[in-house]
């Protein structure tokens, strides 16, 4: 088995652009498409013939950033954030062991919007705990070979401690891959350096993620074209690791130049592992080809989790049978770690009226397993989800520290409790840091609904959302954390109920469990409410704690029930501070209502920035957000009566304070 054979199925299909409604194919057809795309590119030489619909070849030789056009759309722009791994939530799931690698593709290869789009149906990865690295999968012989991953899912990553490989794919001959393509790749100049590996390295630098995926499947070569490999890649892991990039290795090509899949980490392949920082398993493994894989690595002074053994759940997902105990044995200790391929079957198995709640059920069931609480792992079905092995890390470090539960999609945008946008989008980079462990719920009588809920919210698209009787004081767990306890720390909830009432506290801890599985030692602090409806945040002063918050959730006691009640904010903070506003605002390119933006960010601190469009009514309407300081708007239309568009750029903080805007107008 191989990575290739789902690889050409990439090709060929359509997104549509912007976060607001994209372009009518008849609209399409007659204005210019300055829509920014996901970069992709051929090592040098082009296929013969024309590209089809919607696809450019171009030469990653001849790529320099000052002449990328859409560069300060797909460059990202959130620092890979340090990860901690507090005590375990239950007995099973180890630290410092097995870890995961995940293969996913966001999108086709051509037309991949660089900054979201005007749908919720998107694999809106949330369980970043248990990734250790994400690759952005894709490529194809009639579009590119060569991606890099979009801003959005790298500044999403990033935010949770993620890094992100771009991926370079060589296809088989059967999927029109071309020998000529790997020579291309492993080419030497005149003073016998390699000059794709400094371009790869370059292009990771310049769009902010953190290395390569390497999968060389075009069968054909010999000894001399291993050789060239095994250099290139020596290259591309030196010149990477002075810029804080990795390389990861498929398991295809071997020492002779010919592909075939091993199965295992052997003398067939192990010199390209030994040139690069991990190496994925190809499917074919066995127990015993992964104890020996672990062995070899070990007598090479490496870690065996530097191996991820491939588990193919593209077909058939939480059902895909699987011999865990020759990855992730429960009696002694983890064998390799494991290489997710494809799990967006989480979203792509459901049919085409599928809803974000519908993804993130499936993708709970994928990640946390049947009992929906990782510190109640359920370990009677024959699905092992990551929570059962995997220990879960956090980044959440320091003050100021927010979340509104916003998992990078929605039907609407809010803002305050209300809609701003009544269009449906998605865009990663406005995720927030998500709780971890989910969901963890301790209660002596039933256990309710716990889920993001996209109904209604009070900023982004979605909000938590706990629902049932609540016929026992009821905790929920949600963040693991290290903050810094100030004098002048304070937690703030934006909290609402929908149906019958409830007490609410906040529950503190300010040290660890005494042992995995066990709680953390809350002490509970009641939240005043105010009477009546709606949307209210309340702000609770942490009296008599010292030291650092280990870990964060709330009690619930039902005064009548059954009860429907959200939380759509959470921060903890000394000091309100508003970013300072962005400047010089102005419209780079327009064709029609098809405009491009850019701005001089605003300096300090910046979570991403917010894009308005003040109609004549005076109301506001949100366009789209980003971390970025470009940005695309598509399909844009006069107002009745209006002779120019006018538009607000405000810079939003972590506490989601927001600064003076910048603006500019557009005359129609």
């Amino acid at each position: 088995m191989n990575l290739s054979r789902r690889s050409v199925l990439l090709a060929g299909a359509g997104v549509a652009a912007g976060l607001v409604p994209g372009l009518s194919g008849t609209a399409a057809a007659a204005t210019r498409d300055l829509q920014p795309y996901a970069s992709y590119w051929y090592p040098e030489s082009l296929p013969s013939g024309t590209p089809g619909t919607g696809i450019t070849w171009r030469s990653l030789k001849a790529w320099r950033a000052e002449s990328d056009a859409d560069l300060a759309f797909n460059a990202a722009s959130v620092p890979l954030a340090a990860r901690f791994t507090p005590t375990p939530a239950n007995t099973t799931a180890r630290s410092g062991q097995a870890r995961i690698q995940s293969l996913v593709s966001f999108g086709p290869t051509s037309s991949n919007p660089s900054q979201g789009a005007p749908t919720a149906d998107y694999y809106a990865l949330t369980h970043w705990a248990y990734v250790d690295e994400l690759v952005f999968w894709g490529g194809s012989s009639g579009e590119g070979l060569i991606l890099a991953p979009n801003a959005p899912i790298v500044d999403a990553a990033h935010r949770h401690g993620v890094p992100v490989l771009g991926n370079v794919f060589l296809p088989p001959v059967a999927y029109g891959g071309r020998l000529q393509w790997t020579r291309d790749l492993v080419q030497k100049d005149s003073t016998g350096h390699y000059p794709l590996a400094a371009q790869l390295v370059a292009v990771a630098a310049a769009y902010g993620f953190d290395g390569w995926f390497i999968n060389a499947e075009t069968d054909g070569g010999n000894t001399a074209l291993a050789t060239d490999m095994l250099g290139f890649l020596r290259t591309l892991k030196t010149l990477g690791a002075a810029k804080g990039q990795r390389v990861t290795w498929y398991d295809s090509m071997t020492v002779n130049g010919s592909v075939s899949w091993q199965g295992a980490l052997n003398n067939r392949n192990k010199t390209f592992f030994q040139a690069a920082d991990s190496m994925f398993i190809d499917f074919r493994w066995s127990p015993s080809s992964l104890a020996s894989s672990g062995t070899t690595a070990q007598q090479l002074g490496r870690s065996r989790y530097e191996l991820w053994a491939g588990v193919d759940v593209e077909a058939n997902g939480t059902n895909t049978s699987v011999n865990w105990d020759a990855i992730v044995p429960t009696t002694k200790a983890h064998v390799t770690s494991i290489g997710f391929y494809r799990p967006e079957w989480t979203r792509n198995h459901l049919p085409a009226n599928r809803t974000p709640g519908d993804f993130h059920a499936a993708d709970d069931k994928f990640w946390t397993g049947a009992s929906l609480d990782p510190a109640k792992p359920d370990t009677t079905t024959g699905w092992r989800a990551p929570a059962v092995s995997v220990a879960d890390r956090s980044t959440v470090t320091a003050v100021p520290f927010a979340s509104s539960f916003n998992t990078g999609h929605g039907l609407k945008w809010y803002d305050k409790g209300k809609a701003t946008s009544d269009t449906a989008w998605n865009h990663l980079g406005l995720q927030d840091r998500l709780p971890s462990r989910r969901w963890v719920v301790r209660t002596t009588g039933g256990r309710p609904l716990v889920t993001f809920d996209f109904a209604d919210a009070w900023r982004g698209g979605s909000s938590l959302l706990v629902d049932g009787a609540l016929d026992a004081p009821t905790t929920l767990d949600l963040y693991a954390t290290r903050l810094p306890l100030g004098a002048e720390t304070v937690v703030e909830l934006t909290h609402r109920t929908d149906a019958g009432s409830v007490s609410l506290e906040l529950a503190v801890a300010t040290a660890e469990p005494g042992a995995a599985g066990g709680a953390p030692p809350y002490r509970y602090f009641p939240v005043t409410a105010t009477s009546g409806n709606g949307w209210q945040t309340s702000t609770v002063r942490l009296t008599g704690l010292s030291g650092s918050v280990r870990a964060i959730g709330v009690r619930l006691t039902a005064t009548t029930g059954p009860v429907r009640w959200r939380l759509g904010g959470l921060a903890v903070r000394d000091a309100v501070v508003n970013p300072a506003a962005p400047t010089d605002l102005r419209i780079t390119d327009a064709d029609g209502g098809n405009l491009r933006f850019a701005w001089q960010g605003a300096p300090g601190p910046v979570r991403h920035y917010e894009l308005y469009r003040t109609l004549p009514d005076g109301t506001r309407r949100f366009l789209g957000g980003t971390c970025q300081h470009a940005f695309y708007v598509g399909a844009l239309a006069p107002e009745q009566g209006e002779s120019a568009a006018r538009f607000e750029l405000r810079a939003v903080g972590e506490l989601f304070t927001v600064s003076t805007p910048a603006t500019t107008t557009h005359t129609w």
